[in-house]
């Protein structure tokens, strides 16, 4: 660690104060990492017999240097992560992601299916979530995006934030949605709780997975049904990623504007076949899902994460084509 993030350490709340103490003790020697406020993302893995560290301070991997661990070890702290997070993972059952703390994201994968040992994906949020005027000023967009998106949460337009991994969309969402009126009550829903929003009428939703006895599950077309039944003023979807689209859109089309979602994709030409292949896993064919989304989202805002931090490449418009399909034009909001 350096002496720079050694003096932002004494400075910043630690992450690791909300863990318990399960997640404590199966992170040992790994504690004070996660209280680095440069810290994105921990990675553990088993290569060549041995466990090995890596970390992102700065949007690129670094391995650490002279960490190692034996492949038992790193077993070990795959399960008993995931038990801290109140799921379970074993042979049977080789894959798991849970919340710890205050957001802090764990997925662990193990053998057979991770074939030289256990990996364990550790994802923590910023320490102080930015606000949007500092995002922009840091090189996210420029005075008149900045403008026009300010513009675009006050006039309640649906939008839809898009980009690859680590491109920055749950940051900027979460930003965006913080300047929404205070009176304003927003429900968040997510399959994994990331978002942290400042504003004072949030609520947050986290999906559930069946036990092991398969009961129990809550997922997320159902988390946004119930939002429904909960006076929201605006609904959030964390990320799209399955058949709850179709949920959302519909309720987008029932007059609960000023929503918004995030969707992975590598660039913003691709978000229409995404949103066709996430239609086609709630039975909606192109023509319906078009339809729906066409109307439902009012702008698709498009992130790249670069050398200088996240930063919006691109902003779209849904619209049909001629064959009725869904197709995207680049515009100015």
């Amino acid at each position: 660690m350096t002496a720079d993030s050694a003096l932002a350490l004494s400075a910043s709340p630690a992450r690791t104060q909300m863990l318990g103490i399960a997640a404590r003790r199966a992170l040992g020697g790994l504690l004070p990492l996660l209280d680095d406020p440069a810290l994105r993302d921990l990675l553990v893995q088993v290569r060549a017999g041995e466990g090995r560290l890596w970390i992102d301070r700065s949007g690129a991997l670094q391995p650490v240097v002279g960490w190692r661990a034996t492949p038992h070890a790193v077993h070990r702290l795959a399960c008993e992560l995931i038990a801290a997070g109140g799921r379970h993972v074993d042979e049977l059952h080789p894959c798991a992601d849970v919340r710890i703390g205050d957001g802090i994201r764990v997925h662990a994968v193990l053998p057979p299916v991770a074939v030289e040992g256990a990996a364990v994906s550790i994802r923590v949020p910023r320490i102080s979530p930015p606000r949007f005027d500092a995002l922009a000023s840091g090189g996210l967009c420029d005075e008149a995006m900045a403008r026009a998106l300010r513009d675009a949460v006050a006039a309640r337009r649906n939008l839809l934030v898009t980009g690859g991994t680590g491109s920055g969309k749950t940051t900027v969402l979460g930003a965006l949605l913080d300047l929404a009126r205070p009176a304003e009550r927003i429900l968040v829903i997510e399959d994994v709780a990331e978002l942290r929003l400042r504003h004072p009428h949030a609520i947050s939703l986290e999906a559930r997975r069946s036990s092991a006895e398969g009961v129990g599950e809550v997922p997320l077309d159902r988390l946004l049904r119930e939002a429904l039944r909960m006076r929201p003023d605006r609904i959030v979807l964390g990320e799209c990623r399955g058949a709850e689209v179709a949920t959302l859109l519909s309720a987008l089309n029932t007059g609960h504007d000023g929503s918004a979602g995030t969707l992975h994709a590598s660039r913003i030409a691709h978000v229409p076949a995404r949103l066709e292949a996430l239609g086609a896993l709630a039975g909606l064919d192109p023509r319906a899902l078009a339809r729906q989304a066409a109307s439902a989202l009012h702008g698709v805002i498009h992130l790249e994460r670069g050398g200088s931090g996240h930063r919006v490449v691109a902003v779209g418009r849904l619209r049909l084509d001629r064959d009725g399909l869904l197709g995207i034009e680049e515009v100015r909001l």
